[in-house]
Formats: structure tokens, C-alpha cells, sequence
């Protein structure tokens, strides 16, 4: 397991703490390597200071130390015999969507009130409608994200500026950079990220034979950040390309890639019918480091990659988003919603230029309703507030 600097992440913890002892299975679920690993670390560690009396159980399935668990009559057994009878126990099992059947495992252990559960795991298959709807009611997930950007600063030990902004724009937020000095080193490390997500977590996991077609696939998804995304056109731009597709293929690739937490699809909602649309969504990289990584970070995809740090940001905050969809093909980039408010986001680049201030603002200031509606752009722009539309920084953003 990579190890990083003592540096906690209270915003999960928070997130977890509350569930302690309550009867409920903790799910850390997320990309490889965005560290839920060290987060399961510190929850133990913080349990371990206030429960005396009690017994903890740790298994590690990408430790070769339990490599001989291969499925869940194992695992049940090698958590079951390091239980102790009239104690609390707390388990932490790490990685385990590589157990077929685990959630048989988690709910017996969970009958018993001396058990305390928390899990990891880096695929969403884990938790597809089937495993899901059998631990109801009996489990909460908490999906772990690359850093934030204040967490990136805190990490990395910078103080916020613009040109901290800019690093963390083009590195991105995964945790394991703070160990590496050079920021040279940077990018060979997010490819092997990359490498391990595809033939770990889709090639292998899936028989993929098509590498080709994937890593196309792959690099359109990060050269169209945004853009409106259908099966169609992916398949006729690999088409073009001389890649043989169908568009059936198209999606069911595109799924692997969201199931592997690479990217995040965002359905269309129509503000005025409030109604998703069947057809049509977007795509956005759970990390913009391995996003620039695949497809190079160039001055000419900044506005993509605002776009992309701005839905990180919100996903990162607890918000529900969309794309809102408004009449005569209008667009509100991001609709979001948490605890019953609404909130309306454009981003660009900058207002300066007239006519885009007009359609920024336009279309915000359309919106028939008064929840909160904002423009978010790259650096300073002014003014601050026309028409109750506020305008913000990124880094003032990416603070709040």
C-alpha cells in the first residue's frame, strides 16, 4: 500500500464518524489510489483511541498476506475467527469488490451488534442495483474523491494563489504527488495510474480484446470534456479513424470507463419540463491530472478544464448535478441540488467580451425561479453582481 504524510482528511471523516456503532455498513467507494485506503487508516486510528476494550480486524485484499482469500466463504472465515466474543469488534476489510458474493459476507457479519464494518472498494460494479437493494437499508456509502483544492494546498503545502491554481488544474488531485518532489515525475506516475485503471479495472475485469478501441475512446472522452456525448458520434469519430465500432460497443465501453471511476456522466435536465432527457449526456474526469495526462494539457482546453474542476468541486461539495437544459437549445452548464436548494452555474473563461457576457448572464438571468445562479470564470472578472447574478474566481470557487 502506498503510504503518504500524516495528513488527515476531515471531510470524510466527518462524513463517517456519525455512523459509528449504528448498525450500518460503511461503503468507501471511488478510483483507485484517491486514498480511501488512509482514510480507512485514520478511522481506525481515531477508534482506537477512544475503544479501549475493543478488537479490530484489518484485511487488506491487495496484500499478498491474504492473497490465499479468494471468495466468501473464505473471507467470512478469516474475519469470523479473529473475532472476539463480548467485545466491540471493528472491521476493516480493504478492496473488496475482488470477493464475488461479498455482500453475503458483510450482512451476516453485520447481524451481530458487536460488529462495526467499514469496507473499501474501487469499482461501482460493487455496488450495482442487485447488491445494492440486498444491503438496503443496512449500509451507507461514502464515495471518496481525488483532492479537493483546499486539500490539495494543505497537501502540497502551498498558499492559494493563481499559480497554485494553475498546478492544481494540470496535475490535478491525486493524493500520492505530495511523495514525489519533482513535479517531473508527475505525469509517469498518473500513467501508471491510468495503465492500472484500464487493465486492472476494465481489461481484465471485462475481457476487453479491443485495447485499441478503448484507449480511443479514452482519449476522445478527454479531448471532448463537456461537449454533449453520444454513442453515435463516438462511434463515427472512431470510424474515421479507421477503429472498427458499433455504437452498442461505444456504450457498453463508455460504461466500463464510468465503472471504473474514470469519468462521471451527467444527464441533461430540462429546467422548464423538469424531466432528464433519454439521449445525450456529458462526460467529466474524476481527476483532471489523468484527463491532461491522456490527451495533453494545451492553452487552448483551458475552458474545458475549468468546466471539469468546477463539477469536481461541486460533486466534491454534496451536490446533485445536471446539466440543465432550457428552450431553443439554450444550456445552464451545471444545475445543482443539496438539501432541497438549488443552485444555477456557468462557467467561462471570462466575461469581458460583450457578447459572451450576454449569454452567460442571459440565460442565468432567464431562469423563472430565485435560487442562488452563478458565473463562475478563471480569474477576476467584474462586476461582481449584475441582476442578482453573482460572478466569481475559480480560486474564489474552489474556497468557499
Amino acid at each position: 500500500m502506498e503510504t503518504t504524510k500524516n495528513i488527515l482528511r476531515p471531510h470524510y471523516l466527518n462524513k463517517i464518524m456519525p455512523y459509528v456503532n449504528k448498525g450500518m455498513i460503511k461503503l468507501l467507494t471511488g478510483q483507485r489510489r484517491v486514498g480511501k485506503s488512509y482514510i480507512l487508516q485514520s478511522v481506525e486510528s481515531e477508534l482506537r483511541k477512544t475503544c479501549d476494550n475493543a478488537n479490530f480486524v484489518t484485511i487488506n485484499l491487495e496484500d499478498f498476506a491474504f492473497s490465499h482469500i479468494k471468495d466468501a466463504p473464505a473471507l467470512f472465515e478469516a474475519v469470523s475467527s479473529q473475532l472476539c466474543k463480548g467485545k466491540k469488534n471493528y472491521i476493516f476489510i480493504d478492496e473488496i469488490q475482488e470477493i464475488e458474493d461479498f455482500d453475503k459476507v458483510l450482512r451476516s457479519l453485520n447481524l451481530s451488534a458487536d460488529n462495526d464494518i467499514y469496507v473499501t472498494g474501487s469499482n461501482s460494479a460493487m455496488l450495482s442495483s442487485e447488491i445494492a437493494s440486498r444491503l438496503a437499508g443496512r449500509s451507507i456509502e461514502i464515495r471518496v474523491h481525488p483532492l479537493s483544492y483546499i486539500e490539495f494546498l494543505e497537501f502540497h503545502n502551498l498558499s492559494d494563489s493563481d499559480e497554485s491554481v494553475d498546478i492544481y488544474l494540470q496535475y490535478g488531485g491525486m493524493p500520492y504527488l505530495m511523495n514525489l518532489p519533482a513535479r517531473s515525475t508527475w505525469n509517469e506516475y498518473l500513467s501508471g495510474i491510468i495503465d492500472a485503471l484500464v487493465y486492472r479495472d476494465i481489461v481484465s475485469r471485462h475481457s476487453v480484446r479491443n485495447n485499441d478501441f478503448l484507449q480511443r475512446m479514452m482519449m476522445f472522452l478527454a479531448d471532448n470534456v463537456g461537449q454533449l456525448f453520444t454513442a453515435k458520434r463516438i462511434a463515427d469519430y472512431l470510424k474515421s479513424q479507421r477503429v472498427s465500432s458499433t455504437v452498442t460497443g461505444v456504450q457498453t465501453y463508455a460504461d466500463y470507463v464510468c465503472e471504473a471511476y474514470i469519468v462521471n456522466k451527467v444527464k441533461r435536465w430540462d429546467i422548464e419540463g423538469k424531466r432528464y432527457f433519454e439521449f445525450g449526456e456529458k462526460y467529466y474526469f474524476e481527476d483532471l491530472g489523468m484527463r491532461n495526462n491522456i490527451v495533453g494539457f494545451r492553452p487552448m482546453d483551458l475552458g474545458k478544464v475549468l468546466e471539469n474542476a468546477v463539477y469536481n468541486q461541486l460533486v466534491y461539495k454534496g451536490y446533485e448535478v445536471k446539466v440543465g437544459v432550457m428552450s431553443k437549445d439554450r444550456e445552464i452548464d451545471f444545475v445543482a441540488r443539496r438539501d432541497g436548494e438549488q443552485r444555477y452555474i456557468q462557467v467561462a473563461l471570462n466575461v469581458n467580451d460583450p457578447a459572451t457576457a450576454q449569454r452567460e448572464f442571459g440565460n442565468l438571468a432567464d431562469i423563472p425561479d430565485n435560487y442562488r445562479k452563478t458565473i463562475v470564470t478563471l480569474r477576476d472578472s467584474f462586476p461582481n453582481t449584475q441582476n442578482g447574478i453573482e460572478t466569481i474566481s475559480l480560486r474564489e470557487f474552489l474556497m468557499e
